[in-house]
């Protein structure tokens, strides 16, 4: 318990951060602002950016999306049915936002969780990872890549408890992948913290301190965001160019494959990743 009271009031303390402060009330707006706009749940805004929330501490905006959490069985059956939704990778989105939640202590850890953990078991590949996107070359902030979702899905078994031998499958699937773009190199790096994908990942920082996602390539919002929370001992010069690069609105833009195109979900789990990466690589 007293480990679940130090994260939350760190948590508090970095949100004083003005940089981070106008990130918190932006995406308190934007998060809620959806269902009631669109009347469903979204991955973007209830997902990714509602764990920047629960890290930051805002609890009151994430009414509706807690209480929606709650009810994994209901995550395959919305309201209002997108025209490319993915119910796998919404899925392990949710989960990993109510993983994220029963860690932090925003909510008790109970049948939720357990039933969460058992509905992706279920998904897990043949070769132990789990694949959502499969056809990209490169993960982006609201389809995530199999390496990344991979690495969420174990968070989430950890939580729940009671899956070591699908976490065991799950990280020696990991271990084998020959990754060659930041979000795989940084899902290994939280996953499994093996020196040589440290390594290399902290040789794919540019010289204006963020990371794009191949060596060399210019820095992207997404990417940066996820090598800061792989590597927080190396993120001050990631963290100057977050801050550098945060729009007037308190987001920050969507980063997108390939780069350039606008899109709302992007940008929401964009600001979201950045936002983490603030709060969890602040002072």
């Amino acid at each position: 318990m007293r480990w679940v009271l130090l994260l939350a009031s760190l948590s508090l303390a970095w949100a004083q951060d003005p940089v981070v402060s106008r990130a918190l009330d932006y995406l308190s707006r934007e998060v809620p602002g959806w269902k009631k706009k669109n009347g469903c749940f979204s991955c973007h805004n209830n997902g990714d950016a509602a764990r920047a929330l629960m890290a930051g501490g805002r609890r009151d905006a994430l009414g509706e999306t807690l209480a929606w959490l709650e009810k994994p069985e209901a995550w395959d059956h919305q309201q209002a049915d997108a025209e490319f939704r993915d119910k796998d990778l919404a899925r392990v989105q949710f989960a990993f936002a109510l993983a994220e939640a029963v860690e932090r202590g925003v909510l008790a850890r109970g049948r939720a969780l357990t039933e969460a953990a058992a509905m992706l078991a279920k998904m897990q590949s043949a070769e132990g990872g789990w694949t959502v996107d499969k056809d990209a070359n490169v993960g982006s902030p609201a389809t995530y890549g199999s390496a990344l979702a991979t690495y969420a899905v174990i968070r989430v078994l950890r939580a729940a408890g009671g899956h070591e031998e699908r976490v065991r499958r799950a990280e020696t699937w990991l271990a084998g992948l020959k990754a060659s773009t930041t979000p795989d190199l940084a899902a290994k790096v939280l996953a499994l913290r093996r020196a040589e994908d440290v390594t290399k990942l902290q040789a794919m920082q540019n010289p204006d301190g963020g990371w794009g996602p191949y060596r060399a390539s210019p820095s992207e919002v997404f990417d940066t965001a996820l090598a800061m929370l792989a590597l927080p001992a190396a993120a001050e010069r990631g963290r100057a160019w977050l801050v550098k690069n945060q729009l007037p609105d308190g987001g920050w833009e969507g980063t997108t494959r390939p780069s350039g195109n606008i899109s709302y979900a992007q940008h929401m789990s964009t600001t979201g990743w950045a936002t983490l990466a603030l709060l969890q690589t602040g002072r």
